[in-house]
């Protein structure tokens, strides 16, 4: 009993001395990440065996990772100052700035080499330049100059499918870039909903968000104009073959109810926002949460079912 009980206390040490690390590599954004890589590589026409695509995954996700130590390490300044970052380990002091960049160069250059060595070079360099594109272009650059931070930006985040497509056929076909432009569209919205009712966080911290250099109302108004891009994309699956009646039943009636939704948010004052606390603009963010998740989810299906079918 007494040796039981050791065991458990040394675990449980053992978990909050290693919870910071984790959490240095941002698991959401990382899921986020892993999810749309495997599902372009498994709705690719050839795919590696079982064991490579595993793996594949695995340092997509690593490489992912790395990108998001970086960007906390640079970032744990304007972290400190807003109540939706503050607790990160850099700017709690959990992880020590150095100690966060050593570990983000450390696991980007083995992510990537070990990609190449196991796939293909081209999808080594698409993580790469992803790495490079998030940690360098958007956290150093964009992040703090530009309202065009999360538009140009997002393109990190909508990379990895086309490194998992990559990874899986060595090429890069309108396919793969379907999905890129699906995610692309998507993430102005996503975050735009959410900076409307966490303005104050972006204005202590001096970063230059829509809503900041541009007001609520002017974000609104983008917010809309991206959700009609979106769904116009969300059709691009579909000619380029990857969709089928799955993704048909689940994105049509998905992205009517987006556009409603940035509808609403769109024609709503300040002061209506206000009185509910925001509930369309959260509402249209906690949907936007589920939008990839269920379109990328259709795909599959329907490369499960081009599969069954003879």
């Amino acid at each position: 009993m007494q040796q039981a009980a050791l065991i458990t206390r040394l675990s449980r040490a053992a978990r909050r001395r290693s919870r910071p690390y984790v959490l240095l590599f941002k698991p959401r954004v990382m899921s986020l990440v892993v999810f749309t890589a495997a599902v372009g590589l498994l709705i690719a026409p050839t795919r590696p065996d079982f064991p490579t695509a595993l793996a594949a995954i695995a340092l997509i996700a690593i490489g992912a990772g790395a990108a998001g130590a970086l960007n906390m390490w640079w970032d744990a300044d304007i972290d400190l100052l807003m109540r939706r970052t503050r607790n990160r380990p850099v700017p709690a002091g959990q992880v020590s700035g150095r100690t966060a960049m050593a570990l983000g160069l450390v696991f980007s250059l083995l992510s990537v080499l070990t990609l190449g060595a196991l796939t293909n070079w081209l999808a080594a360099g698409l993580l790469a330049f992803t790495i490079f594109f998030y940690a360098v272009i958007y956290t150093m650059w964009l992040k703090r100059r530009t309202p065009q931070n999360i538009v140009i930006g997002g393109a990190a985040g909508a990379l990895p499918p086309m490194i998992g497509w990559a990874a899986a056929t060595g090429d890069v076909g309108l396919a793969s870039l379907s999905l890129f432009l699906l995610i692309f569209l998507w993430t102005p919205p996503h975050f735009w909903a959410l900076a409307l009712f966490t303005r104050d966080d972006y204005d202590r911290a001096g970063v230059p968000m829509l809503t900041v250099t541009h007001g609520r109302a002017a974000t609104r108004r983008q917010i809309l104009r991206y959700a009609v891009a979106l769904a116009l994309a969300a059709v691009l699956p579909v000619v380029a073959g990857i969709g089928g009646i799955i993704y048909l039943a689940v994105a049509v009636p998905l992205n009517g109810v987006f556009l409603a939704g940035a509808w609403r948010v769109a024609h709503r004052s300040e002061s209506e926002a206000d009185r509910d606390h925001y509930r369309a603009e959260r509402a249209l963010f906690r949907l936007s949460l589920w939008y990839l998740f269920l379109h990328f989810s259709a795909l599959v299906g329907d490369a499960a079912l081009r599969t069954l079918t003879p």
